[in-house]
């Protein structure tokens, strides 16, 4: 357990060598979602791997109010901060995650080596447009979640809605370090398999990330749902490799 200003954040450590491999699940999420790469990552690597819950999520303590993501990438600087995690991290980051990466990347350049963005939450996604037709998809799941027991997944629900059109505005005009290599994943059927005009534009938002900059390489999940780590995990098995390995 890592203390951030008196909350507790829960970090699980296999031992290894550089370069760390920190896996940071997408929302709602926490650190169990990765159970069936870790070992095999481990094995296959020999490197430090670390998964860790978000504030909210699995073991570690909520924070109250909207979600934030500046808040995240705090919590994320000081855990490996406190780990002796200071240099040529890979970053592994799926869906919402990606928002904390893209922070992250712009903070602390130096520290990465690299990242993979599986299926991720990516800047030039989030117009206008596509956030307020997310903002009505969602309302009424919100206001159902509000109506229901408090229970900490409708809490981490209804903390992560309070402020995403503000948020994901801000977000759309952040940028990746040019210095940080990213192999960006994008499933073929997306977070929006029902809509395919909204599952279009994950997939252009996809390539448009990663034409935008040097050393990003974009791949495809054939077949895949969101969850390419569940779908695909050789897949996701082989980039994070790839990464590790600079190649």
């Amino acid at each position: 357990m890592i203390t951030v200003d008196g909350r507790r954040l829960a970090f699980h450590v296999t031992p290894g060598h550089q370069p760390a491999i920190v896996l940071d699940a997408g929302g709602g999420e926490d650190s169990s979602y990765w159970k069936g790469l870790v070992p095999r990552l481990a094995q296959d690597t020999g490197s430090m791997i670390i998964t860790y819950d978000r504030a909210g999520l699995g073991d570690s303590d909520e924070v109250a109010g909207p979600w934030d993501v500046h808040s995240a990438v705090s919590d994320l600087e000081a855990g490996l901060h406190q780990l002796g995690v200071t240099q040529k991290v890979v970053l592994v980051s799926h869906s919402q995650a990606g928002e904390v990466a893209t922070y992250f990347a712009q903070a602390n350049p130096q520290l990465l080596s690299g990242a993979v963005l599986v299926d991720a939450n990516l800047p030039p996604f989030f117009t206008d447009e596509e956030i307020a037709r997310l903002v009505a998809a969602t309302a009424p799941q919100i206001e159902e979640a509000k109506k229901q027991p408090s229970t900490k997944q409708n809490r981490q629900l209804i903390a992560t809605a309070a402020n995403f059109g503000p948020a994901h505005h801000d977000y759309h005009a952040a940028s990746w370090p040019t210095t940080v290599p990213a192999i960006v994943m994008v499933s073929t059927k997306t977070p929006f398999d029902g809509s395919p005009e909204d599952a279009q534009r994950w997939r252009d938002a996809a390539a448009a990330f990663a034409k935008a900059g040097p050393d990003r390489e974009l791949v495809t999940a054939e077949g895949s749902s969101h969850d390419i780590p569940l779908d695909r995990p050789q897949l996701v098995l082989d980039q994070i490799e790839k990464m590790a390995s600079g190649g």
